[in-house]
């Protein structure tokens, strides 16, 4: 069932369909060795982990938000990303609201359950220790995983929708029409919070409390109500990242920690904090995804991630765009 389900959002994701060797019939991959080197294909490899990897960065791009002012690492980024694919998933079946415009519904109400876990249950419980805010952030991972679990048991869910496995031409290749919104969107969202950021009163404050937080306490900012806003933006990118996915993605309760483990690669490549770090970095390692899962099969695709990672730490531990301690 799950071998089903990797093949149809590789499919889906791909634009393409997996066909099997003529040469080797428990084989999967769709072109035979003298072809793989061919530039068409590559090119069409490179444009889908560049589609793939801009999702990638939306997940990201929350958890390195919350790093650049809490200084903490988010545990439950990956459990409320979960918890946002089920949403998305009963949003469709329940009401019969398309994904993509459940997306604003969705990002509202993750705004403000992120919100409210940062200032009512986060805050109070580590009191202002760092140390202890992460602790809070493990505990409610396990807590929301557990209870989607209890809910929803662990059966593995998926929706169909018309436009899931269309493609369309583009000049050299064909793209996944799922996957050409996703991109397109979270342009739209990177580009709407670094307006945010730069333009409004609340995202100067933002990038004051992340620069100095004992500065901005003596000008007046309330700093636990910027962290409660800041959380809360984490979690919204969160949402809008699920109604991206669930279009040609399964959904369980620990659907959203495999993204997350790519997510904090794409983090600490981009560098703590960093948001352009984070949108780079994603479309960096969707290409590397997608280019190993090519020449070396799915099951060895995210081994070069995992690679990214190690080096990264070795060579440049801030990451491309991180400042300097």
């Amino acid at each position: 069932m799950r071998r089903r389900l990797r093949r149809r959002c590789y499919e889906a994701w791909t634009g393409k369909a997996i066909g099997r060797c003529d040469a080797a019939p428990g084989c999967l991959r769709s072109a035979c060795n003298d072809a793989v080197l061919s530039a068409p294909i590559l090119i069409s490899a490179i444009v889908n982990g560049l589609l793939t990897g801009s999702v990638y960065a939306l997940v990201a791009l929350g958890l390195t938000l919350i790093y650049g002012v809490l200084h903490i690492i988010n545990f439950a980024h990956g459990a409320l990303l979960s918890a946002a694919l089920f949403a998305a998933f009963f949003a469709y079946q329940k009401a019969g609201i398309d994904p993509y415009l459940a997306a604003f519904l969705l990002a509202p109400a993750f705004f403000g359950c992120g919100y409210f876990l940062q200032r009512y249950v986060i805050g109070p419980a580590a009191r202002g220790d760092e140390r202890a805010m992460l602790l809070v952030t493990l505990g409610l991972a396990v807590l929301i995983e557990n209870a989607l679990l209890y809910a929803f048991r662990a059966d593995t869910r998926t929706i169909d929708l018309p436009y899931a496995f269309k493609t369309v031409d583009v000049a050299f290749t064909f793209v996944a029409v799922p996957r050409l919104i996703s991109f397109a969107v979270v342009f739209v969202v990177a580009l709407a919070l670094w307006l945010i950021m730069t333009l409004t009163d609340t995202g100067k404050a933002i990038r004051a409390v992340a620069r100095e937080k004992l500065g901005a306490e003596l000008a007046g900012i309330d700093v636990a109500h910027i962290y409660a806003m800041t959380f809360g933006i984490g979690t919204a990118c969160v949402a809008i990242a699920a109604c991206l996915l669930i279009p040609t993605y399964y959904v369980n309760p620990s659907a959203g920690n495999a993204f997350v483990l790519v997510a904090f690669t794409i983090v600490v490549l981009g560098g703590m904090g960093s948001v352009p770090g984070a949108l780079c970095g994603g479309l960096v390692i969707g290409v590397v995804e997608s280019l190993g899962g090519f020449f070396f099969g799915e099951s060895l695709g995210q081994a070069g991630i995992f690679l990214i990672f190690i080096a990264v730490l070795l060579l440049r531990p801030r990451g491309l765009f991180g400042a300097s301690a």
